[in-house]
């Protein structure tokens, strides 16, 4: 499923259309949301938004995409856990953002028995986001910075899986304290140091 169908006519109908959608995501709930409220919102025929968007998912994922201004490429300042701090606290901090996050939520839980939402989610926009992570991991595993035997897609997900846990599956927030500990842990490991008091 593409975000956006290419016949679309009136930019500006189709900008009505998105604001409509995600401001009645923050004022009602995704659940609440239909297709009839947004074209009244808009003031276009609920026809319109059909021929441009296949369900009301695809339009907010329209909006997530123009709201969420995630820069894809990673610092590298030559310090690679400095780096993932530094892109993962900016993250949590868009992610965290209430204009960003109730539309988001809304668009990963949809996405969980909607297939094409599922891939959509993924071709347009985490998978960019993962894919840079992974490339910046490779740069570091170089200059012999992660064990070279990682495999970078592992240690995306290991470092931002439990960021997103923590947003997405509790009520408490990933702030840079919280990456801060998540980098250090990974980086670390959790063996307990070897026991030198018998050398």
């Amino acid at each position: 499923m593409s975000p956006r169908r290419p016949e679309r006519r009136s930019e500006e109908a189709a900008n009505a259309v998105i604001k409509a959608a995600m401001d009645l995501c923050q004022e009602v709930g995704y659940r609440k949301v239909s297709i009839e409220g947004i074209a009244a919102r808009a003031g276009v025929g609920k026809n319109t938004i059909y021929r441009w968007w296949p369900s009301k998912a695809a339009v907010l994922l329209d909006g997530l995409l123009s709201t969420w201004k995630m820069d894809a490429t990673f610092p590298d300042t030559g310090d690679f856990v400095a780096d993932i701090k530094t892109q993962m606290a900016a993250a949590s901090r868009i992610l965290g953002d209430p204009h960003v996050f109730p539309h988001y939520r809304a668009l990963i839980g949809e996405a969980q028995h909607d297939p094409d939402l599922h891939q959509a989610l993924w071709d347009n926009f985490i998978g960019h986001l993962a894919g840079a992570a992974a490339d910046r991991i490779r740069v570091a595993q170089r200059k012999g910075q992660v064990r070279a035997d990682a495999d970078p897609v592992l240690v995306t997900e290991l470092l931002y899986g439990a960021a997103y846990y923590r947003r997405l599956l509790t009520p408490r927030m990933a702030d840079a304290e919280h990456v801060n500990a998540i980098v250090d842990l990974a980086m670390t490991g959790l063996a307990p140091p070897a026991d030198t008091s018998s050398q």
